[in-house]
């Protein structure tokens, strides 16, 4: 039983060096500016929203390390998260894995684990904010 409560632990404890190792924010490159520009142009935000209900993976947009793209019909999620879910700031060869609580949707406060689908290792992770939707106007 004590082992069980340890290795629980070991995650809370990676999560929280992962989080201070990064710098606070979006840290984006050209590349990254230029496409997410791109995904959202023409757009304009709304008020952030602490769910998604449905989602699927393959809706999914990976800017940079930060910053993930959601899409679901004409609206854009744009999901800034606590701390950089992806290493080196790319998702080439990583898979993001996320665990709902509760309702079938992603929501603030999740905690996603990112796996290198080479070694199939723990490669990091981090935790939704509020998604900002982007509609035409």
């Amino acid at each position: 039983m004590r082992a069980l409560r340890l290795l629980a632990a070991v995650p809370v404890a990676v999560l929280i060096a992962g989080c201070a190792a990064q710098p606070m924010g979006p840290d984006r490159d050209a590349r990254g500016q230029a496409r997410l520009a791109q995904a959202l142009a023409g757009k304009v935000a709304g008020r952030p929203v602490s769910c998604l209900p449905h989602y699927r993976s393959n809706d999914m947009d990976v800017i940079d390390s930060d910053t993930i793209l959601f899409r679901d019909g004409s609206t854009t999620y744009v999901q800034n998260t606590n701390g950089g879910c992806y290493p080196s700031g790319t998702s080439v060869g990583y898979t993001l894995v996320t665990k709902t609580i509760g309702g079938g949707g992603l929501c603030r406060g999740d905690i996603a684990t990112v796996i290198d689908t080479g070694s199939r290792f723990f490669a990091g992770s981090c935790s939704f904010n509020d998604f900002v939707p982007y509609r035409r106007p």
